[in-house]
């Protein structure tokens, strides 16, 4: 089966890999790549020479792509987010950017679109460009590109979203989920509406069960209608928003799963003549730097951007030994004058 020279193609390779040889061999994928590594001399040991054994028998062939991070090759990190157009995702690249710099790296991006496809393609040509690893804050929870990257020991960490496999870097979701909701609570109100993100993120996924643990514990049920998957978009918040307030219901307060969103919600209130901080509570997520400075600044729960690129780049330095890691950054809440008491 062809492949590239990075080891990634657009079928599965059938090529050994160091989680092959340390599942026969009955040891960590660390060991394996410690005894296998030839830039060391090797060790004598029973367990070194058996896994020796084990991965000529199976025909392992190191791929020296996946060793290039600690030998600095290229001294680049590649970046992989679905848009720049993204304040979010423009943000991460950025605080990347500066933790890669700190180590002597420098971080290049592609694009993905949040399209598997693109993904694939855009993963295949920065490993091309023989980057030293890879950061991901495109994935998908059905993403099979963590998996391939994984069996073929090629170093990458995922940003902001999880698989809840891969080495992964993100904030705590439920937790910022939770605060944006219980502030709506505490302001008194109970009309609250919830837009997600897209569930195929497990960031959408994590604030929508962070807002359902508030509405439990305030001992509310939210409404089923009021709670609408979109996208990330500013569009998306906008459609979201004229179907919430075009019936003749609606709510007193919205939790809108990012900045975005929230800014897309507050076109919508304009048009509806709602007027957000009195008429309309609202919160969104992330923190970008254009909440503070809106007519009306937007509360919203603040991402820690640099402390998860700088996770990230402990783990593309300090390797997978395996125990797949997931580090999650506190969130924090900013309250400002776009959530305000309910009116009695």
């Amino acid at each position: 089966m062809r492949s590239t020279r990075s080891g990634l193609s657009t079928e599965r390779t059938d090529a050994v890999t160091l989680r092959d040889v340390a599942k026969a061999a009955g040891v960590s994928i660390s060991t394996v790549s410690r005894v296998l590594d030839d830039r060391v001399a090797p060790s004598r040991s029973a367990t070194a020479v058996r896994v020796r054994e084990i991965a000529e028998h199976l025909g392992y062939r190191r791929n020296t792509f996946a060793s290039n991070l600690r030998r600095g090759a290229t001294a680049t990190i590649g970046v992989l987010v679905p848009r720049l157009s993204d304040t979010v995702m423009a943000l991460m690249f950025e605080a990347i950017d500066r933790a890669a710099g700190k180590e002597g790296y420098h971080a290049v991006v592609a694009t993905s679109g949040d399209d598997p496809t693109d993904e694939w393609n855009a993963a295949q040509s920065l490993l091309e460009r023989n980057v030293d690893g890879v950061v991901l804050a495109t994935s998908r929870t059905d993403d099979p590109l963590p998996s391939h990257l994984r069996e073929n020991g090629i170093p990458h960490v995922l940003v902001l979203r999880t698989d809840g496999k891969s080495p992964s870097s993100i904030g705590d979701d439920e937790t910022g989920g939770y605060l944006a909701v219980r502030h709506l609570i505490d302001l008194g109100h109970t009309d609250i509406a919830v837009l997600t993100g897209p569930l195929f993120t497990s960031s959408a996924v994590g604030r929508l069960a962070g807002a359902h643990k508030a509405f439990a514990e305030a001992g509310l049920q939210p409404r089923p209608e009021w709670t609408i998957e979109t996208g990330y978009g500013i569009e998306a918040g906008a459609r979201a928003g004229h179907d919430l307030f075009d019936g003749t219901g609606r709510p007193t307060a919205v939790f809108a799963a990012n900045d975005n969103l929230a800014l897309g919600v507050l076109s919508a209130a304009h048009r509806h003549n709602l007027a957000v901080g009195e008429d309309l509570s609202l919160v969104g997520y992330n923190d970008i730097p254009l909440a503070q400075l809106l007519p009306v600044p937007l509360t919203s729960v603040r991402t820690a951007f640099d402390q998860i690129a700088r996770t990230a780049m402990e783990i593309l330095l300090n390797g997978d030994d395996g125990s797949t890691p997931l580090k999650m950054a506190l969130p924090t809440l900013i309250p400002r004058q776009s959530s305000s008491r309910a009116a009695r």
